[in-house]
Protein backbone atom coordinates (compact mmCIF):
# COMPACT_ATOMS: atom_id res chain seq x y z
CA UNK A 1 0.00 0.00 0.00
CA UNK A 2 1.15 3.75 -0.73
CA UNK A 3 0.49 6.74 1.29
CA UNK A 4 0.10 9.62 -0.33
CA UNK A 5 2.74 12.15 -1.64
CA UNK A 6 1.78 14.77 1.66
CA UNK A 7 3.47 12.26 3.70
CA UNK A 8 4.16 14.61 7.22
CA UNK A 9 7.67 13.28 9.17
CA UNK A 10 5.32 11.19 11.84
CA UNK A 11 4.25 9.67 9.41
CA UNK A 12 7.12 8.71 7.48
CA UNK A 13 8.82 7.81 10.95
CA UNK A 14 5.72 5.15 11.30
CA UNK A 15 6.64 3.75 7.77
CA UNK A 16 9.99 3.38 7.78
CA UNK A 17 9.90 0.55 10.22
CA UNK A 18 8.31 -1.46 7.38
CA UNK A 19 10.79 -0.41 4.81
CA UNK A 20 13.65 -1.87 7.35
CA UNK A 21 12.34 -5.40 6.36
CA UNK A 22 9.23 -7.11 6.74
CA UNK A 23 8.39 -8.69 9.72
CA UNK A 24 8.57 -12.31 10.06
CA UNK A 25 7.35 -12.55 12.36
CA UNK A 26 -7.12 -16.16 32.82
CA UNK A 27 -9.59 -16.32 33.46
CA UNK A 28 -10.42 -17.31 37.09
CA UNK A 29 -7.15 -16.72 38.46
CA UNK A 30 -5.19 -19.58 40.31
CA UNK A 31 -7.37 -20.46 43.51
CA UNK A 32 -4.10 -18.35 45.85
CA UNK A 33 -5.45 -15.67 43.96
CA UNK A 34 -8.82 -15.21 43.08
CA UNK A 35 -10.46 -13.22 46.18
CA UNK A 36 -7.89 -10.82 46.28
CA UNK A 37 -5.51 -8.53 43.75
CA UNK A 38 -2.07 -10.58 42.59
CA UNK A 39 1.07 -9.13 44.88
CA UNK A 40 2.60 -6.00 44.64
CA UNK A 41 5.13 -7.70 42.87
CA UNK A 42 3.49 -8.93 40.09
CA UNK A 43 1.55 -5.58 39.18
CA UNK A 44 1.81 -5.04 35.24
CA UNK A 45 4.75 -2.37 34.16
CA UNK A 46 2.96 0.78 33.05
CA UNK A 47 3.60 0.90 29.32
CA UNK A 48 5.93 3.53 28.59
CA UNK A 49 4.66 6.47 26.31
CA UNK A 50 4.70 6.99 22.95
CA UNK A 51 7.61 6.80 21.39
CA UNK A 52 8.77 9.40 18.65
CA UNK A 53 6.98 7.71 15.25
CA UNK A 54 5.14 5.31 17.55
CA UNK A 55 2.16 6.41 15.66
CA UNK A 56 1.04 9.18 13.54
CA UNK A 57 -2.07 12.02 14.08
CA UNK A 58 -4.80 12.52 14.83
CA UNK A 59 -4.56 14.89 11.88
CA UNK A 60 -6.68 17.64 10.75
CA UNK A 61 -8.25 15.82 7.24
CA UNK A 62 -7.07 12.11 6.73
CA UNK A 63 -8.19 10.76 3.50
CA UNK A 64 -8.44 6.91 3.36
CA UNK A 65 -8.85 6.46 -0.33
CA UNK A 66 -10.00 3.44 -2.66
CA UNK A 67 -11.26 0.57 0.05
CA UNK A 68 -13.92 -2.10 0.16
CA UNK A 69 -15.90 -0.95 3.42
CA UNK A 70 -16.79 -3.82 5.98
CA UNK A 71 -18.93 -1.30 8.37
CA UNK A 72 -19.41 -4.03 11.15
CA UNK A 73 -23.45 -3.78 11.71
CA UNK A 74 -23.78 -6.94 9.20
CA UNK A 75 -24.27 -4.48 6.05
CA UNK A 76 -22.66 -6.77 3.02
CA UNK A 77 -18.93 -4.81 1.90
CA UNK A 78 -19.27 -2.03 -0.64
CA UNK A 79 -16.22 -0.10 -2.71
CA UNK A 80 -14.47 1.55 -3.63
CA UNK A 81 -15.13 3.98 -0.90
CA UNK A 82 -12.85 7.24 0.49
CA UNK A 83 -13.14 7.43 3.65
CA UNK A 84 -12.41 11.09 5.47
CA UNK A 85 -11.38 11.61 8.82
CA UNK A 86 -10.99 15.05 10.83
CA UNK A 87 -9.28 14.60 13.57
CA UNK A 88 -10.48 11.42 15.68
CA UNK A 89 -14.02 11.21 14.18
CA UNK A 90 -15.18 10.03 10.73
CA UNK A 91 -16.18 12.53 8.92
CA UNK A 92 -17.40 11.22 5.66
CA UNK A 93 -17.73 7.77 3.61
CA UNK A 94 -18.43 8.60 0.01
CA UNK A 95 -18.11 6.24 -3.13
CA UNK A 96 -14.88 6.26 -4.92
CA UNK A 97 -16.17 4.43 -8.57
CA UNK A 98 -17.21 1.08 -9.61
CA UNK A 99 -16.25 -2.34 -9.09
CA UNK A 100 -13.83 -2.72 -11.96
CA UNK A 101 -13.32 0.18 -13.79
CA UNK A 102 -10.88 2.66 -12.48
CA UNK A 103 -11.16 4.88 -9.78
CA UNK A 104 -12.60 8.48 -10.62
CA UNK A 105 -10.11 10.83 -10.49
CA UNK A 106 -9.23 14.27 -8.73
CA UNK A 107 -12.04 13.02 -6.04
CA UNK A 108 -12.74 15.53 -3.15
CA UNK A 109 -11.81 16.02 -0.85
CA UNK A 110 -8.49 17.60 -2.38
CA UNK A 111 -7.09 19.73 0.72
CA UNK A 112 -6.34 16.31 2.84
CA UNK A 113 -3.16 16.71 5.48
CA UNK A 114 -2.43 12.77 4.63
CA UNK A 115 -3.90 10.17 2.87
CA UNK A 116 -3.59 5.79 2.46
CA UNK A 117 -4.09 4.78 -0.71
CA UNK A 118 -5.76 1.37 -0.02
CA UNK A 119 -7.12 0.79 -3.28
CA UNK A 120 -7.75 -3.52 -3.61
CA UNK A 121 -7.75 -3.13 0.57
CA UNK A 122 -10.59 -3.30 3.30
CA UNK A 123 -11.46 -1.14 6.31
CA UNK A 124 -13.25 -2.57 9.49
CA UNK A 125 -13.55 -0.92 12.78
CA UNK A 126 -11.70 -1.02 15.31
CA UNK A 127 -12.08 -5.08 16.97
CA UNK A 128 -13.85 -5.11 20.39
CA UNK A 129 -12.17 -7.86 22.70
CA UNK A 130 -14.23 -8.03 25.22
CA UNK A 131 -12.24 -10.69 27.81
CA UNK A 132 -9.09 -9.27 28.81
CA UNK A 133 -6.40 -9.12 31.28
CA UNK A 134 -2.97 -7.20 31.51
CA UNK A 135 0.06 -9.88 32.20
CA UNK A 136 1.72 -9.27 35.64
CA UNK A 137 5.69 -9.34 35.82
CA UNK A 138 5.69 -13.19 35.70
CA UNK A 139 4.32 -12.71 32.40
CA UNK A 140 5.82 -9.69 30.63
CA UNK A 141 8.36 -6.52 31.12
CA UNK A 142 5.43 -4.44 31.27
CA UNK A 143 2.20 -3.62 29.79
CA UNK A 144 2.88 -2.64 26.13
CA UNK A 145 3.48 -6.47 25.61
CA UNK A 146 -0.08 -6.90 25.52
CA UNK A 147 -1.41 -3.28 24.23
CA UNK A 148 1.11 -3.72 20.93
CA UNK A 149 0.23 -7.11 19.83
CA UNK A 150 -3.77 -6.31 20.94
CA UNK A 151 -3.27 -3.06 18.31
CA UNK A 152 -1.22 -5.44 15.62
CA UNK A 153 -4.39 -7.24 15.54
CA UNK A 154 -6.35 -4.79 14.98
CA UNK A 155 -8.16 -4.72 18.71
CA UNK A 156 -8.71 -1.23 19.65
CA UNK A 157 -11.41 -1.02 22.33
CA UNK A 158 -10.88 -4.06 25.28
CA UNK A 159 -12.98 -4.78 28.39
CA UNK A 160 -10.60 -5.28 30.74
CA UNK A 161 -12.57 -7.97 33.70
CA UNK A 162 -9.87 -7.05 35.50
CA UNK A 163 -7.51 -5.83 33.31
CA UNK A 164 -5.43 -4.90 36.50
CA UNK A 165 -5.94 -3.74 39.96
CA UNK A 166 -8.59 -0.81 39.76
CA UNK A 167 -6.08 2.09 40.59
CA UNK A 168 -3.81 0.83 37.77
CA UNK A 169 -6.26 0.42 35.10
CA UNK A 170 -7.68 4.10 36.05
CA UNK A 171 -4.34 5.08 35.33
CA UNK A 172 -3.76 3.18 32.36
CA UNK A 173 -7.36 3.82 30.61
CA UNK A 174 -6.46 7.29 31.24
CA UNK A 175 -3.55 7.40 29.58
CA UNK A 176 -5.18 6.18 26.73
CA UNK A 177 -7.69 8.07 26.37
CA UNK A 178 -5.65 11.03 25.78
CA UNK A 179 -3.34 8.70 23.40
CA UNK A 180 -0.22 8.95 25.77
CA UNK A 181 0.44 5.18 25.01
CA UNK A 182 0.19 2.98 22.23
CA UNK A 183 -3.15 1.01 23.64
CA UNK A 184 -6.51 -0.03 23.06
CA UNK A 185 -9.63 2.02 24.17
CA UNK A 186 -10.40 0.93 28.11
CA UNK A 187 -12.84 -0.39 29.99
CA UNK A 188 -12.42 -1.17 33.71
CA UNK A 189 -14.93 -3.86 35.47
CA UNK A 190 -13.50 -4.92 39.02
CA UNK A 191 -14.26 -8.20 40.79
CA UNK A 192 -16.57 -7.15 43.73
CA UNK A 193 -14.37 -5.45 46.79
CA UNK A 194 -11.54 -4.89 44.56
CA UNK A 195 -9.66 -1.31 45.47
CA UNK A 196 -11.62 -0.09 48.55
CA UNK A 197 -10.80 -0.50 52.12
CA UNK A 198 -14.71 -1.14 53.48
CA UNK A 199 -13.94 -4.94 54.49
CA UNK A 200 -15.41 -7.86 52.44
CA UNK A 201 -18.43 -8.01 50.98
CA UNK A 202 -20.59 -9.90 53.50
CA UNK A 203 -24.01 -9.00 52.88
CA UNK A 204 -26.35 -7.42 50.11
CA UNK A 205 -26.26 -4.02 51.82
CA UNK A 206 -22.15 -4.43 51.97
CA UNK A 207 -22.54 -5.20 48.46
CA UNK A 208 -24.33 -1.99 46.97
CA UNK A 209 -21.68 0.23 49.38
CA UNK A 210 -18.97 -1.36 47.02
CA UNK A 211 -21.02 -0.65 44.30
CA UNK A 212 -21.78 2.96 44.68
CA UNK A 213 -18.18 3.17 45.55
CA UNK A 214 -16.90 1.80 42.36
CA UNK A 215 -19.17 4.17 40.30
CA UNK A 216 -17.41 7.48 42.36
CA UNK A 217 -13.64 5.50 41.25
CA UNK A 218 -13.55 5.02 38.06
CA UNK A 219 -15.09 1.61 37.37
CA UNK A 220 -17.58 0.72 34.65
CA UNK A 221 -18.44 -2.51 35.37
CA UNK A 222 -18.61 -5.64 37.78
CA UNK A 223 -16.94 -9.49 37.40
CA UNK A 224 -18.30 -12.07 39.65
CA UNK A 225 -17.21 -15.39 40.32
CA UNK A 226 -19.92 -16.58 41.85
CA UNK A 227 -17.77 -18.22 45.11
CA UNK A 228 -16.71 -17.78 48.09
CA UNK A 229 -18.93 -14.76 49.61
CA UNK A 230 -20.43 -14.01 46.30
CA UNK A 231 -23.66 -15.47 47.10
CA UNK A 232 -27.39 -15.20 45.10
CA UNK A 233 -28.63 -12.77 47.09
CA UNK A 234 -25.40 -10.71 46.80
CA UNK A 235 -24.98 -11.08 43.28
CA UNK A 236 -28.76 -9.87 42.61
CA UNK A 237 -27.69 -6.83 44.59
CA UNK A 238 -24.91 -5.87 43.83
CA UNK A 239 -26.37 -6.42 39.85
CA UNK A 240 -29.46 -4.29 40.74
CA UNK A 241 -27.20 -1.58 42.47
CA UNK A 242 -24.99 -1.65 38.99
CA UNK A 243 -27.70 -0.75 36.76
CA UNK A 244 -28.73 2.21 38.96
CA UNK A 245 -25.53 3.37 38.35
CA UNK A 246 -25.17 2.89 34.76
CA UNK A 247 -22.57 -0.03 35.59
CA UNK A 248 -22.14 -2.82 33.47
CA UNK A 249 -22.05 -6.39 34.62
CA UNK A 250 -20.32 -9.63 33.59
CA UNK A 251 -20.08 -12.85 35.12
CA UNK A 252 -17.68 -16.66 34.99
CA UNK A 253 -20.13 -18.57 36.69
CA UNK A 254 -17.15 -20.96 38.30
CA UNK A 255 -18.53 -24.49 39.60
CA UNK A 256 -18.22 -23.62 43.07
CA UNK A 257 -21.17 -21.03 42.87
CA UNK A 258 -22.92 -22.41 39.44
CA UNK A 259 -25.39 -24.91 41.64
CA UNK A 260 -27.21 -22.03 43.26
CA UNK A 261 -26.60 -19.08 40.62
CA UNK A 262 -26.58 -20.44 37.06
CA UNK A 263 -26.82 -19.15 33.51
CA UNK A 264 -30.49 -18.76 33.76
CA UNK A 265 -30.64 -17.72 37.44
CA UNK A 266 -28.44 -15.09 36.36
CA UNK A 267 -30.34 -13.77 33.43
CA UNK A 268 -33.08 -13.46 35.45
CA UNK A 269 -31.46 -11.28 37.85
CA UNK A 270 -30.69 -9.32 35.23
CA UNK A 271 -26.88 -9.90 34.52
CA UNK A 272 -25.33 -8.14 31.24
CA UNK A 273 -22.88 -10.88 30.05
CA UNK A 274 -21.98 -14.62 30.88
CA UNK A 275 -18.57 -15.01 29.58
CA UNK A 276 -16.91 -18.71 28.76
CA UNK A 277 -19.76 -21.32 29.05
CA UNK A 278 -20.19 -21.49 32.41
CA UNK A 279 -23.29 -21.45 33.92
CA UNK A 280 -24.88 -22.28 30.27
CA UNK A 281 -24.62 -26.11 30.30
CA UNK A 282 -25.85 -26.46 34.28
CA UNK A 283 -28.84 -24.56 33.43
CA UNK A 284 -29.50 -27.58 30.94
CA UNK A 285 -29.01 -30.69 32.99
CA UNK A 286 -31.44 -32.75 32.35
CA UNK A 287 -32.01 -35.82 34.91
CA UNK A 288 -30.09 -33.76 38.08
CA UNK A 289 -29.30 -30.37 39.13
CA UNK A 290 -25.85 -30.45 39.77
CA UNK A 291 -23.23 -32.18 37.25
CA UNK A 292 -21.95 -35.31 38.08
CA UNK A 293 -18.39 -35.35 39.43
CA UNK A 294 -15.83 -38.09 40.66
CA UNK A 295 -16.02 -39.11 44.18
CA UNK A 296 -12.05 -37.77 44.39
CA UNK A 297 -12.77 -34.73 42.59
CA UNK A 298 -11.47 -31.71 44.33
CA UNK A 299 -11.71 -28.34 42.09
CA UNK A 300 -7.63 -26.69 43.19
CA UNK A 301 -7.06 -30.02 41.44
CA UNK A 302 -6.89 -28.70 38.17
CA UNK A 303 -6.16 -31.74 35.96
CA UNK A 304 -9.42 -33.02 37.02
CA UNK A 305 -11.44 -29.91 37.39
CA UNK A 306 -10.76 -29.05 33.89
CA UNK A 307 -10.46 -32.82 32.47
CA UNK A 308 -13.65 -33.26 34.03
CA UNK A 309 -15.37 -29.83 32.83
CA UNK A 310 -16.66 -31.58 29.44
CA UNK A 311 -18.12 -34.59 30.93
CA UNK A 312 -21.38 -32.55 30.98
CA UNK A 313 -21.87 -32.87 27.35
CA UNK A 314 -23.77 -36.02 28.03
CA UNK A 315 -25.39 -34.87 30.86
CA UNK A 316 -27.51 -32.12 29.66
CA UNK A 317 -30.82 -31.71 27.45
CA UNK A 318 -29.81 -32.31 23.83
CA UNK A 319 -29.49 -29.42 21.40
CA UNK A 320 -33.08 -28.52 19.47
CA UNK A 321 -34.77 -29.72 22.31
CA UNK A 322 -37.49 -27.81 23.49
CA UNK A 323 -35.48 -27.29 26.84
CA UNK A 324 -32.45 -26.02 24.70
CA UNK A 325 -34.53 -23.53 22.79
CA UNK A 326 -36.66 -22.44 26.13
CA UNK A 327 -33.05 -21.92 27.67
CA UNK A 328 -32.00 -19.42 24.62
CA UNK A 329 -35.34 -17.74 24.25
CA UNK A 330 -35.47 -16.54 28.20
CA UNK A 331 -31.93 -15.59 28.09
CA UNK A 332 -32.55 -13.23 24.96
CA UNK A 333 -35.78 -11.90 26.61
CA UNK A 334 -33.46 -11.31 29.64
CA UNK A 335 -30.80 -9.41 26.92
CA UNK A 336 -28.42 -11.46 28.17
CA UNK A 337 -25.30 -11.19 25.65
CA UNK A 338 -22.99 -14.68 25.24
CA UNK A 339 -19.10 -14.04 25.34
CA UNK A 340 -17.93 -17.71 24.78
CA UNK A 341 -14.10 -16.92 24.76
CA UNK A 342 -13.90 -20.53 22.76
CA UNK A 343 -10.32 -19.79 22.21
CA UNK A 344 -9.05 -19.86 25.50
CA UNK A 345 -9.78 -23.36 26.27
CA UNK A 346 -9.38 -24.83 22.78
CA UNK A 347 -6.23 -26.47 23.96
CA UNK A 348 -8.07 -28.51 25.86
CA UNK A 349 -9.54 -30.60 22.59
CA UNK A 350 -6.19 -29.67 20.68
CA UNK A 351 -3.11 -29.33 22.90
CA UNK A 352 -0.31 -30.12 20.42
CA UNK A 353 -1.94 -27.52 17.92
CA UNK A 354 -2.28 -24.77 21.03
CA UNK A 355 1.32 -25.53 22.31
CA UNK A 356 3.42 -25.41 18.21
CA UNK A 357 1.13 -22.37 17.01
CA UNK A 358 3.31 -20.42 14.73
CA UNK A 359 3.89 -17.42 16.91
CA UNK A 360 4.98 -18.72 20.15
CA UNK A 361 8.59 -19.04 19.20
CA UNK A 362 9.34 -15.21 18.32
CA UNK A 363 6.37 -13.54 20.05
CA UNK A 364 5.78 -15.32 23.32
CA UNK A 365 8.02 -14.00 26.10
CA UNK A 366 10.16 -16.65 27.75
CA UNK A 367 8.20 -15.71 31.15
CA UNK A 368 4.90 -16.60 29.15
CA UNK A 369 5.77 -19.41 27.95
CA UNK A 370 7.02 -20.54 31.21
CA UNK A 371 3.94 -19.64 32.53
CA UNK A 372 2.07 -21.89 30.11
CA UNK A 373 3.96 -25.48 31.40
CA UNK A 374 2.36 -27.90 33.08
CA UNK A 375 2.46 -27.27 37.35
CA UNK A 376 0.06 -27.65 39.81
CA UNK A 377 0.05 -24.29 41.17
CA UNK A 378 0.20 -22.12 38.12
CA UNK A 379 -3.59 -21.61 36.81
CA UNK A 380 -4.69 -23.32 33.12
CA UNK A 381 -1.16 -25.19 33.34
CA UNK A 382 -3.25 -28.07 33.62
CA UNK A 383 -1.92 -30.72 31.39
CA UNK A 384 -0.35 -32.68 33.66
CA UNK A 385 -1.14 -35.82 32.32
CA UNK A 386 -3.63 -34.89 29.02
CA UNK A 387 -4.87 -37.92 26.89
CA UNK A 388 -6.43 -38.40 23.57
CA UNK A 389 -9.99 -39.65 25.44
CA UNK A 390 -9.46 -36.16 27.34
CA UNK A 391 -9.19 -34.38 24.23
CA UNK A 392 -12.37 -36.63 22.83
CA UNK A 393 -14.32 -35.54 25.11
CA UNK A 394 -13.97 -31.64 24.87
CA UNK A 395 -14.36 -31.91 21.37
CA UNK A 396 -17.56 -33.39 22.15
CA UNK A 397 -18.21 -30.70 24.43
CA UNK A 398 -17.29 -28.25 21.87
CA UNK A 399 -19.87 -29.32 19.81
CA UNK A 400 -22.63 -28.80 22.01
CA UNK A 401 -20.83 -25.43 22.74
CA UNK A 402 -21.11 -24.19 19.43
CA UNK A 403 -24.30 -24.85 18.88
CA UNK A 404 -25.26 -23.11 21.42
CA UNK A 405 -23.67 -19.65 20.01
CA UNK A 406 -24.93 -20.48 17.08
CA UNK A 407 -28.60 -21.48 17.83
CA UNK A 408 -28.41 -17.66 20.09
CA UNK A 409 -27.01 -16.04 16.99
CA UNK A 410 -29.86 -17.45 14.74
CA UNK A 411 -32.77 -16.17 17.01
CA UNK A 412 -31.16 -12.96 17.66
CA UNK A 413 -29.16 -12.97 20.82
CA UNK A 414 -26.24 -11.13 21.08
CA UNK A 415 -22.64 -12.92 20.76
CA UNK A 416 -19.30 -10.88 21.33
CA UNK A 417 -15.89 -11.86 20.89
CA UNK A 418 -13.86 -12.08 23.94
CA UNK A 419 -10.25 -13.74 24.45
CA UNK A 420 -8.54 -14.06 27.93
CA UNK A 421 -5.11 -14.36 26.65
CA UNK A 422 -2.25 -15.14 29.07
CA UNK A 423 -3.35 -18.35 29.68
CA UNK A 424 -3.68 -22.28 28.53
CA UNK A 425 -0.94 -21.11 25.37
CA UNK A 426 -3.25 -18.06 24.21
CA UNK A 427 -1.11 -15.26 23.31
CA UNK A 428 -2.44 -11.88 22.86
CA UNK A 429 -3.95 -10.66 19.60
CA UNK A 430 -3.65 -14.22 18.26
CA UNK A 431 -6.06 -15.50 20.18
CA UNK A 432 -8.51 -13.00 19.06
CA UNK A 433 -7.93 -14.46 15.33
CA UNK A 434 -8.86 -17.63 16.45
CA UNK A 435 -11.74 -16.63 18.12
CA UNK A 436 -13.08 -15.25 15.01
CA UNK A 437 -11.76 -18.44 13.29
CA UNK A 438 -13.84 -20.43 16.09
CA UNK A 439 -16.85 -18.62 15.84
CA UNK A 440 -16.80 -19.12 11.93
CA UNK A 441 -16.61 -23.21 12.97
CA UNK A 442 -19.87 -22.80 15.19
CA UNK A 443 -21.57 -21.93 12.02
CA UNK A 444 -21.24 -17.99 11.88
CA UNK A 445 -21.13 -15.91 8.80
CA UNK A 446 -17.96 -13.94 8.56
CA UNK A 447 -20.20 -10.47 8.56
CA UNK A 448 -22.23 -11.95 11.87
CA UNK A 449 -18.67 -13.01 12.94
CA UNK A 450 -16.93 -9.08 12.23
CA UNK A 451 -20.92 -7.53 13.49
CA UNK A 452 -19.88 -9.90 16.93
CA UNK A 453 -16.22 -8.34 17.26
CA UNK A 454 -17.10 -4.88 16.73
CA UNK A 455 -20.82 -3.60 17.38
CA UNK A 456 -22.15 -5.81 19.51
CA UNK A 457 -18.99 -5.12 22.08
CA UNK A 458 -19.27 -2.04 21.57
CA UNK A 459 -23.33 -1.89 22.45
CA UNK A 460 -22.51 -4.44 25.08
CA UNK A 461 -20.06 -1.63 26.87
CA UNK A 462 -21.97 1.33 26.09
CA UNK A 463 -25.97 0.14 26.67
CA UNK A 464 -25.37 0.26 30.81
CA UNK A 465 -23.89 3.73 30.84
CA UNK A 466 -27.85 4.43 28.70
CA UNK A 467 -25.49 5.88 25.66
CA UNK A 468 -25.07 5.29 21.44
CA UNK A 469 -21.58 3.68 20.94
CA UNK A 470 -19.04 5.97 19.52
CA UNK A 471 -17.25 3.04 17.96
CA UNK A 472 -17.65 -0.60 16.95
CA UNK A 473 -18.52 0.49 13.13
CA UNK A 474 -17.66 2.71 10.45
CA UNK A 475 -19.64 5.10 10.04
CA UNK A 476 -20.29 9.29 9.51
CA UNK A 477 -19.33 10.80 13.00
CA UNK A 478 -18.40 7.62 14.88
CA UNK A 479 -14.71 7.74 16.38
CA UNK A 480 -12.16 7.06 14.25
CA UNK A 481 -10.93 3.15 15.13
CA UNK A 482 -10.06 1.25 11.90
CA UNK A 483 -8.53 -1.86 10.69
CA UNK A 484 -7.35 -1.71 7.16
CA UNK A 485 -6.27 -4.91 5.76
CA UNK A 486 -4.82 -5.86 2.60
CA UNK A 487 -6.28 -9.76 2.10
CA UNK A 488 -10.30 -9.94 2.06
CA UNK A 489 -10.97 -11.33 5.68
CA UNK A 490 -14.32 -12.85 4.68
CA UNK A 491 -12.65 -14.68 2.29
CA UNK A 492 -10.15 -15.91 4.87
CA UNK A 493 -10.21 -14.90 8.60
CA UNK A 494 -6.54 -16.36 8.80
CA UNK A 495 -5.14 -14.00 6.33
CA UNK A 496 -5.37 -11.43 9.68
CA UNK A 497 -2.72 -13.21 12.00
CA UNK A 498 0.35 -10.87 12.98
CA UNK A 499 2.46 -14.34 11.41
CA UNK A 500 0.36 -14.31 8.54
CA UNK A 501 -0.96 -16.79 6.15
CA UNK A 502 1.06 -18.76 3.69
CA UNK A 503 -0.20 -19.65 0.63
CA UNK A 504 1.11 -20.76 -2.94
CA UNK A 505 1.80 -17.95 -5.69
CA UNK A 506 0.03 -19.55 -9.12
CA UNK A 507 2.44 -17.17 -10.89
CA UNK A 508 5.87 -17.85 -9.50
CA UNK A 509 4.63 -21.87 -7.92
CA UNK A 510 6.10 -20.76 -4.95
CA UNK A 511 4.77 -19.86 -1.27
CA UNK A 512 4.82 -16.87 -0.26
CA UNK A 513 3.23 -15.19 3.19
CA UNK A 514 0.76 -12.47 2.95
CA UNK A 515 -2.15 -10.99 5.19
CA UNK A 516 -1.78 -9.39 8.80
CA UNK A 517 -3.02 -6.22 9.60
CA UNK A 518 -1.63 -3.44 7.29
CA UNK A 519 -2.83 -0.66 9.77
CA UNK A 520 -4.99 0.00 12.66
CA UNK A 521 -6.29 3.41 13.40
CA UNK A 522 -7.18 4.34 16.86
CA UNK A 523 -9.05 7.71 18.15
CA UNK A 524 -7.46 8.79 14.56
CA UNK A 525 -4.26 8.06 15.19
CA UNK A 526 -2.57 5.21 12.67
CA UNK A 527 -0.26 2.43 14.04
CA UNK A 528 2.03 0.41 11.47
CA UNK A 529 0.68 -2.58 12.56
CA UNK A 530 4.03 -4.74 11.40
CA UNK A 531 6.34 -2.02 13.51
CA UNK A 532 4.28 -3.05 16.38
CA UNK A 533 5.02 -6.69 15.45
CA UNK A 534 8.43 -5.39 15.15
CA UNK A 535 8.72 -3.91 18.78
CA UNK A 536 7.24 -6.97 20.81
CA UNK A 537 9.58 -9.43 18.68
CA UNK A 538 12.62 -7.46 20.27
CA UNK A 539 11.30 -7.20 23.58
CA UNK A 540 10.57 -11.30 23.16
CA UNK A 541 14.49 -11.29 22.12
CA UNK A 542 15.73 -9.59 24.92
CA UNK A 543 14.00 -11.42 27.55
CA UNK A 544 15.02 -14.36 26.13
CA UNK A 545 18.85 -13.35 26.92
CA UNK A 546 17.77 -13.00 30.31
CA UNK A 547 15.20 -15.62 31.34
CA UNK A 548 15.56 -19.46 31.06
CA UNK A 549 13.01 -21.70 29.82
CA UNK A 550 13.52 -25.28 30.35
CA UNK A 551 11.10 -26.18 27.54
CA UNK A 552 11.73 -23.90 24.85
CA UNK A 553 8.80 -22.98 22.60
CA UNK A 554 9.11 -24.20 18.50
CA UNK A 555 10.36 -21.75 16.18
CA UNK A 556 8.53 -22.11 13.23
CA UNK A 557 10.60 -20.72 10.25
CA UNK A 558 9.16 -17.41 9.09
CA UNK A 559 10.24 -17.23 5.57
CA UNK A 560 8.80 -16.76 2.79
CA UNK A 561 8.52 -13.35 4.00
CA UNK A 562 5.18 -11.31 3.55
CA UNK A 563 4.52 -10.31 0.18
CA UNK A 564 5.82 -7.16 -0.44
CA UNK A 565 3.48 -4.25 0.00
CA UNK A 566 4.93 -0.66 -0.80
CA UNK A 567 5.32 2.38 0.95
CA UNK A 568 6.52 5.15 -0.49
Amino acid sequence: MALSRRLGARLLLLASAALAGPVLAHEEQAPRAAAAPAPAGNDPGAAPARAAGEGAGPFRRLVIRGATLIDGTGSVPRGPVDIVIEGNRIADIRQAGWPGMALAPNRAPQDSDQEIDATGMYVLPGFVDMHTHLPGKDKAPDASYAYKLWLAHGVTTVRGVSLAAPSFTSREKARSARNEIAAPRIFNYQTMGAGWSGGRISSPEKAREWVRWAAKNDIDGIKFFGRDDETPAVMSAAIDEAHKNKMGTVAHLSQTGVSDFNGIIAGRAGLDTITHFYGHMESLLKDHTIQKFSPDYNFYNELQRFAQVADIKDEIHAPGSPEWWDYLQEQKANGVTFDPTFNIYAASRDLMRARNADWQGQYTTPQLWNYFQSTRDNHGSYFFDWTSQIETNWKGFYRNFFQLIHDYNQIGGRVTVGTDSGFIYKVYGFAYVEELELLQEAGLTPLEIFRAATSNGAKTLMAPKGQEPEFGAVRRGMLADLVIVPENPLANLKTLYGTGHVRLNPQTNRQERIGGVRYTIKDGIVYDARRLLADVQAMVAREKQVVPTPVSPPIIPQEPPFASARVE
